[in-house]
């Protein structure tokens, strides 16, 4: 049995949100329009019930790309309140990180939403971790799951360019940022980033170079995730940080979770050990 701390589904409650806006983001059919983005096609297998044999959890998230935790909040309550509601609802081995709207933050809110039984909070890169949501989060020793935002249009470029492009530039700002200025003011926070924080973690010889530290500097509670990513960085990754801290995510329905290539020990660090050390989860044998 394994954790996917990674995974994005559309519950019919999400869908039926989605197609009664009129106004971005917002599906016409199957067709969703996107602020600056041409129209794209979902698929719509891609948000059925899916096969989880062999996982003891699948952590779904709100999609952060569509933009919607930074709509005013008439436009992105709606939305992230069905997103909660349909997540909940889908039952083991699923579980949720939580939403929030970023335009206007509401703490209270969050709380209540998190004491529904969600894994922890989910924001985009692009978000300003405020302090009042992380202490939310840090009451109730649960986790921040880091994810990338909505990716500005840049017009000529191919179809994998968000994925190449923004959102590993986003993973870096998050990766230094957290280090830089959150931490020193949440110590005990436990933080995932997605794909791997953008490799951000390589380019520590360049940090030191540009006064920002020493190697062998690693916070056991800054997580990495590895979708998106193969053998090759995932032991660049663990050359720099250990295995520690590299958790298992697979990015569902848009890719597969990777098989780390680092022998029997280490995948069953990644895929289960260090996802419980991140969710704070009872340790039982498997």
């Amino acid at each position: 049995m394994s954790i996917d701390v990674h995974q994005h589904l559309w519950t019919p409650a999400f869908i039926d949100a989605l197609r009664a806006r009129t106004s971005p983001p917002y599906l016409d059919g199957w067709t969703l329009i996107l602020d600056g983005e041409p129209p794209y096609e979902v698929n719509p297998a891609d948000h059925e019930r899916r096969d989880t044999t062999g996982l003891e959890l699948a952590l779904v998230s709100l999609s952060s790309p569509l933009g919607i935790e930074f709509l005013p909040p008439e436009d992105a309550w709606p939305l992230i309140d069905a997103y909660h509601d349909g997540a909940l609802a889908l039952g083991e081995p699923f579980g949720a990180w939580a939403a929030t709207c970023h335009s206007e933050l509401d703490p209270g809110r969050l709380a209540k939403d998190l004491d529904r039984g969600f894994a922890g909070l989910q924001i985009p890169a692009t978000a300003v971790p405020d302090d009042r949501l992380l202490e939310v989060l840090t009451a109730r020793d649960l986790p921040l799951f880091v994810h990338p935002g909505p990716a500005a249009p840049a017009p000529g470029t191919p179809p994998w360019w968000p994925a190449l492009v923004p959102y590993v530039q986003q993973m870096h700002a998050a990766w230094h940022h957290f280090h830089a200025v959150v931490r020193p003011r949440h110590p005990r926070l436990r933080v995932c980033f997605a794909l791997l924080a953008g490799l951000a973690p390589l380019h520590s010889e360049r940090l030191i170079a540009r006064g920002g530290g020493g190697r062998g500097q690693v916070d056991r509670d800054f997580f990495v995730e590895t979708s998106s990513y193969g053998p090759r960085a995932i032991d660049a990754i663990v050359r720099e940080l250990g295995i520690d801290v590299v958790v298992n995510g697979s990015d569902a329905p848009y890719a597969t979770a990777p098989d780390p290539g680092l022998g029997a020990a280490a995948g069953h660090a990644v895929r289960v050990v260090n996802p419980r050390r991140l969710l704070n989860r009872k340790e039982t044998r498997t």
